[in-house]
């Protein structure tokens, strides 16, 4: 299990830069402060963007979340994940439905790397519901499908789940405040769920357990970034005191 940060600060909030070019990307980037998040790197930007950037994002002082979802066979995700690793980031992700084997691999190709980031597999996506699940052919309830997953991403050592907020009270009871539990669907009070199914406020979200919450619009599309990313940090705080 790596450590949860290399920092001696902790920020919860991760901000998702969904730009579809670097400029932009780093246009935003400058405007953030890296004591009060992380930055978190999805398909999109990498694609485009690719892993020199990802390296760059690395060496500044911000911790970088790389969200690309692995999910392929062992040996393949194994590779990708080392790659992942090797880049300097602070966390990355498997996709859990991928299975125990999987996963085992990818841990251990994380663990054999200098850098050792937090590795984290993804329950549910945040988008998908019920009848969503239904028409892939999972008949199971919802939650306990995401129950089912972080157990087997329990037991194949990787630090924790990315998971809707709704989700964290069952499984910070179930495994425990070490177990890293990432939230996306973070919604201000005053923001736009665009097409986030399942959504919740950052101070709420971590009432509920979460460790870490990936934020996007309500920040990236803020007219000052900043001054938005201040006033949830603000709330984070807030929550943490009377928590």
């Amino acid at each position: 299990m790596a450590s949860q940060t290399n920092n001696t600060h902790d920020p919860k909030i991760i901000v998702a830069l969904d730009y579809a070019d670097e400029k932009s990307a780093w246009d935003l980037v400058k405007k953030l402060d890296p004591t009060l998040c992380r930055l978190k790197v999805g398909k999109e930007l990498f694609t485009t963007a690719g892993p020199q950037f990802v390296e760059a994002l690395s060496r500044s002082d911000f911790g970088v979340f790389l969200d690309l979802k692995f999910h392929d066979i062992p040996n393949t995700v194994a590779k990708a994940c080392r790659a992942a690793s090797n880049l300097g980031v602070w966390m990355l992700n498997v996709h859990a439905s991928g299975g125990l084997e999987m996963m085992q691999a990818a841990q251990q190709a994380v663990n054999q790397t200098a850098n050792t980031p937090l590795l984290i597999g993804v329950t549910v996506l945040t988008s998908m519901d019920q009848d969503g699940l239904n028409k892939i052919g999972i008949q199971t309830d919802l939650t306990m499908h995401v129950l089912n997953l972080a157990k087997l991403t329990k037991q194949a050592g990787l630090d924790g789940v990315v998971c809707s907020a709704l989700e964290t009270p069952l499984l910070h009871e179930q495994f425990g405040k070490d177990f890293c539990l990432v939230t996306p669907g973070i919604r201000p009070d005053n923001a736009n769920r665009d097409d986030q199914s399942r959504v919740v406020t950052p101070s709420a979200a971590l009432h509920m357990g979460s460790s870490y919450l990936v934020i996007g619009r309500p920040i990236t599309q803020a007219a000052d970034p900043l001054k938005a990313l201040k006033t949830i940090h603000t709330e984070c705080q807030s929550t943490y005191k009377h928590h």
